[in-house]
């Protein structure tokens, strides 16, 4: 039999794992809302944290860029697709975050996939964090260098391995907000080993962008490594397609870094360009993040994000904590609630279905073994009594499926 005919059988070993994927069609509705395969569902699974990819403003500078600019890039940056709109968008974003320079993507997860090895190759060393997102795995692995990845935000940990590590270029990658976990990397900490052992250091800001740090200028900034105290050994990434509402990435740093980026990394050579009306598009939602609007809606996402924690800690809910689910230490958007088990997970999820909500059940490999949990992402698009319906549907999730699990009632808990 061919191995070709395999691929039915590892299909049902995911099965049996509950742990096949499946796709659903979707389309925004009204508020926090989707339609999802037809059926309307308060959701808690977007990136969309400051609910902009609805904005008017977005809408309004996405139909003048069509009239404009038409629709497609036509060619590569570096044939004809530089537009000077995605020029404009550039200079922005730099200014935008405090650094030098910036470079423009069409996605973020080839900027991460192809960045990297353009940074360090055959004979050099790369320090990954455990939970870095997959895109800069990937790139550690296509690079060639020689990978260590030491325990999540073990800085202890990395300073040893970079002490001991004789590699002349070393490069040293983190998420900045852990896209499954919602906690933030001790980015001064990281710097202060890259100062120390001659490394530079690459953070993936996809989370935190437009989020965390004084007008959502993001985590470096939160952290004052920008500006006049920019340091030469940082090299800033984020992503467009979250707290932006749009699609996309961008690099920045000191401008000898990102020409080397413009001129080797494989992604931006030759792919095509981003059309300009989505840079059209971020630069109405950077103009939004950095203005009182973006300040409202950040103070709106956090206090969804203490709401929830709120209904959530331990002692607020009996059936809950007879359940034994863990909310994972977070203060960004993204509030994991750790179930353990896949198929519990996927339980929990299709019990929130059945109540009219969407939130995504996660399992291994994107977390580890034992932890498949709800990532519960908040928006500024939820309002209180969004957050009060999840609330409640958790604590009936709950009760529901511990009394199959157990086979018996509990005592009455209070909703």
């Amino acid at each position: 039999m061919s191995w070709l005919n395999e691929f039915d059988e590892r299909l049902a070993a995911l099965d049996a794992q509950a742990l096949r994927r499946r796709r659903r069609e979707v389309a925004p509705a009204q508020g926090a809302r989707l339609v999802v395969d037809g059926e309307s569902l308060l959701a808690f699974c977007s990136n969309d944290y400051l609910g902009l990819s609805q904005a008017p403003q977005l809408r309004e500078a996405v139909h003048a860029a069509v009239d404009r600019y038409g629709v497609g890039a036509g060619a590569s940056p570096m044939v004809s697709g530089h537009s000077v709109a995605n020029a404009a968008l550039e200079r922005e974003l730099a200014e935008a975050v405090g650094l030098p320079r910036a470079l423009y993507f069409y996605a973020g997860y080839a900027t991460n996939a192809s960045a990297v090895p353009a940074l360090v190759g055959e004979g050099d060393a790369l320090f990954s964090d455990a939970l870095n997102h997959a895109c800069l795995i990937d790139g550690a692995r296509l690079s060639r260098a020689t990978v260590h990845r030491y325990r999540h935000a073990d800085l202890q940990q990395l300073d040893a391995l970079l002490a001991a590590s004789p590699a002349r270029r070393k490069l040293v990658i983190s998420d900045a907000v852990f896209s499954m976990d919602g906690d933030v990397a001790d980015i001064a900490g990281l710097h202060a080993l890259c100062e120390r052992h001659d490394a530079l250091l690459m953070l993936d800001d996809a989370h935190g962008f437009g989020v965390l740090g004084p007008q959502g200028r993001g985590a470096l900034a939160a952290v004052g490594l920008t500006g006049v105290h920019a340091s030469p050994r940082v090299l800033y990434m984020a992503t467009l397609g979250k707290a932006l509402g749009v699609a996309g990435a961008f690099v920045a740093g000191p401008d000898g870094l990102v020409e080397w980026l413009l001129q080797k990394t494989r992604s931006y050579t030759y792919a095509t360009a981003a059309p300009a009306l989505l840079a059209e598009a971020v630069r109405a939602g950077l103009r939004c993040v950095l203005g009182a609007d973006g300040e409202h809606r950040r103070q709106l996402l956090n206090a969804r994000i203490a709401q929830l924690r709120a209904g959530l800690a331990p002692g607020a809910d009996a059936a809950i904590d007879a359940a034994a689910w863990r909310l994972m230490a977070s203060s960004t958007a993204i509030q994991p609630l750790v179930i353990g088990d896949n198929a519990a997970a996927l339980a929990v999820m299709a019990a929130l279905r059945e109540q009219g909500l969407w939130v995504p059940a996660i399992r291994p490999p994107t977390v580890p073994a034992g932890t498949a949990r709800l990532r519960i992402a908040l928006s500024a698009a939820h309002q209180p009594e969004d957050v009060d319906t999840l609330l409640r549907a958790l604590r009936s999730a709950a009760r529901t499926l511990h009394v199959t699990r157990t086979g018996a009632a509990d005592a009455p808990v209070e909703a």
